[in-house]
């Protein structure tokens, strides 16, 4: 099926669900005054607002713990990848495999499988989670912010999200009537590390009841400096945009996007920049997105997502003849559908009930050809799944939340059958394959509950046992993934990861002290990782031994884990300083993961702590803050420790709001901002490539914003 055809029949489907919505209250629709709701999360509230520029965001009024990126910030650091604009935050880091364009985020040291990405509600459908080198195709300058949400809200979007969901808020789908009809933004930087420009636009025009959207962003950057010299292969280019449509009304909204994503980037480390290896990803993306609010019925609200796409990204580079080309080609072709049905509230004896019940399908087929075909046989992964969210205020500021999932996974494949201890039988054993599948049903619930404490204070208590069913690498993987430089073996016949957490939290949000604590502890049965086996490999099986070849041999397994850890961000306003104010801020942050016969679980991130001072005052905005890391001495077998560092930043920029009937511009913002200025070695310990690989050196960048 071409993908012209793939992605006609997803907008046939679109079409058929999105008229359906419209018909059924087309007659409702205002012309005049627009007033459509907040989406609002099963688990909490939504967190669109905008945060003021300088404010530490916190989401007080959510069962989970939230990490909010705002588009202003997002605006000010410019990160061209998701893993770069998360890596500083409390509790999450990067995989950085190329620090600057292929760094997935990490969520409490859980990484690939367990940490699901959406785009407007439905999966980024991509292919990294099969491969550390492979980029999430999202650029973050086109965002309106970015949500990590971790513990039982996961449960909306599937039991791949055990260790957390990071929501990737484009506005692509509009949900409101742009102010006076028309709005947009511009956003453009500079950087010194890598000669990296970039750009970015976006603009929503409306008019009666239907709004336009479209945006656009191209970044471009060279090998970036590093305290040890300039990092090779580490170049990157991304460009791409949307076109977008939606009806709005005052009971509702629905509309439809098309994106494009196209990127080019190397991969640094010594093997890889010698055969100058690179992948280009590409990404054509159908959306649709609705919700209707009846005035009368059971039902307070109806939502549907719908997501489908061709992901393909070829893996170029010399190959065993000395010949640059295309070594490997990946495809991944991916459609999900989500609809809720969220109930009126109901009064019983102990309080006001509300709920929403969800119903989710989704299906994904990959497929690689080439030098590394062997690494992973085509496979058809189906899921279905039903959930239900229940929340009981009780009075006196409690409130109870209970939450469930169960699913019905279908993963199909080709099982390869390795001798045991995975050591060929001599130079030509090959393991033999058959056609396998498995099925699973994961069953997952939580627990929750939330109370108001005096001076602003919100306490929560959660519960959660969450069941996730191995993926399609996980079981079926079968051969060489050059770009990692590892030879990878799963287990077809991995049994379901069941993860049990509990975990407290106080967050403040508003007044002079904003706070966000957490502390947790996860206890996994069958915790499925990658374990380094201590043979090497070549192209081939035959060739793995002792001195096999330059691709290390790992191996999908199970083992039973313990994981617990605490994160805190804070902020203090102390001295007034014009219409604001100067404080303080602190961060600081840690996980621990050991298997139970006490090793440590492989690439977790290292202790942090951190703190600074700042000033945000007639528009201006200062900070100056330090992060430490710790030395990572907790390592997993055959894993070297990593060094600690400091990253110091800086930044200062000025916002001036301005007359549109004057300028044409709402606001204008102008500003630098510097990172790693003590010009450290900084090296990710969550990252294969952590010995080869180091983060970019000292850094100034100049952004400038415009809205309008």
């Amino acid at each position: 099926m071409s993908r012209i055809t793939y992605l006609a029949r997803c907008g046939a489907w679109i079409g058929l669900v999105g008229l359906g919505a419209v018909a059924a209250r087309a007659e409702d629709i205002a012309l005049d005054e627009i007033a459509v709701a907040p989406e609002r999360p099963a688990a909490g509230p939504a967190t669109g607002g905008r945060f003021p520029a300088g404010v530490l965001p916190v989401v007080a009024d959510s069962f989970s713990a939230v990490t909010v990126v705002p588009g202003a910030e997002l605006a000010r650091s410019q990160p061209t990848s998701l893993g770069e604009a998360l890596f500083d935050k409390p509790g999450l880091s990067a995989s950085g495999f190329a620090p600057t364009s292929a760094t997935r985020p990490i969520i409490r040291g859980l990484d690939n499988n367990r940490v699901r990405i959406v785009e407007n509600g439905t999966g980024v459908q991509d292919m990294s989670d099969l491969g550390e080198d492979h980029a999430v195709p999202i650029n973050p300058l086109v965002a309106d912010r970015i949500e990590v949400i971790r513990g039982p809200a996961g449960l909306r979007y599937g039991s791949q999200a055990v260790g957390g969901v990071v929501a990737v808020e484009t506005g692509r789908i509009p949900t409101v009537m742009p102010p006076g009809g028309l709005a947009g933004r511009v956003t453009t930087g500079l950087s010194a590390v890598d000669d990296g420009r970039n750009a970015a636009a976006s603009v929503e025009a409306g008019s009666g009841n239907v709004v336009v959207h479209a945006d656009g962003f191209r970044s471009v950057a060279d090998d970036y400096a590093t305290p040890l010299g300039l990092q090779r292969n580490s170049a990157a280019r991304s460009q791409g945009g949307a076109l977008g449509a939606a009806m709005v009304g005052d009971q509702g909204f629905v509309g439809l996007s098309f994106s494009h994503y196209d990127a080019l980037y190397g991969i640094p480390g010594t093997a890889a920049a010698r055969l100058r290896t690179r992948l280009d990803p590409t990404q054509d993306k159908l959306q649709a997105r609705g919700e209707v609010r009846p005035t009368d019925g059971p039902f307070a609200a109806i939502r549907f997502w719908f997501g489908g796409s061709t992901y393909r990204h070829d893996e170029s580079g010399l190959g065993p003849d000395g010949v640059d080309g295309i070594q490997a080609v990946f495809r991944n072709r991916a459609a999900e559908g989500r609809v809720e049905f969220e109930h009126v509230p109901v009064e019983t004896a102990f309080g006001v009930l509300t709920g929403t019940l969800g119903l989710q399908s989704e299906r994904r087929d990959l497929a690689i050809s080439g030098a590394e075909g062997g690494l992973l046989r085509p496979t058809d992964t189906r899921t279905g799944a039903v959930y239900l969210f229940e929340e009981l205020a009780l009075g006196g500021g409690l409130r109870l939340q209970a939450a469930g999932r169960i699913e019905a996974a279908r993963v199909a494949g080709t099982e390869a059958l390795f001798p045991a201890g995975f050591v060929p039988r001599g130079p030509r054993d090959e393991p033999a394959e058959i056609a396998r599948v498995r099925r699973f049903a994961p069953r997952s619930a939580s627990l929750g509950a939330l109370q108001e404490l005096p001076h602003g204070f919100v306490a929560r208590l959660t519960g959660s046992t969450v069941e996730r069913a191995p993926a399609s690498p996980e079981l079926y993987s079968r051969g060489p993934h050059a770009a990692p430089a590892t030879f990878e073996i799963g287990d077809p016949d991995l049994e379901p990861e069941r993860a049990r957490t509990v975990e407290v939290g106080l967050r403040r949000a508003e007044g002079p002290l904003r706070l966000d604590a957490s502390g947790y502890a996860t206890r996994y049965t069958g915790f499925i990782d990658k374990r380094l086996t201590g043979l090497t490999c070549g192209d081939t099986f035959g060739t793995c031994g002792p001195d096999g070849g330059p691709l290390r041999q790992v191996v999908y397994s199970g083992a039973d884990a313990t994981f617990y850890g605490a994160e805190i961000a804070s902020q203090l306003d102390l001295v007034p300083v014009g219409d604001g104010f100067a404080g303080i801020t602190a961060q600081y942050d840690f996980v621990r993961a050991r298997f139970d016969d006490g090793s440590s679980v492989p690439r977790i991130p290292p202790h942090r702590v951190g703190g600074g001072v700042f000033v945000r005052a007639d528009g201006w905005v200062a900070q100056l803050g330090l992060l430490h890391a710790f030395a990572q001495t907790q390592t997993g077998a055959l894993e070297s420790p990593t060094p600690g560092y400091n990253d110091l930043k800086a930044e200062v920029s000025y916002s001036a709001a301005l007359d549109p009937a004057v300028h044409g511009l709402a606001e204008v913002t102008l500003g630098l901002r510097g990172t790693n200025l003590l010009d450290d070695v900084i090296r990710n310990a969550a990252s294969f490539t952590k010995d080869e690989v180091v983060l970019p050196g000292r850094n100034v960048r100049l952004f400038l914003t415009a809205r309008f």
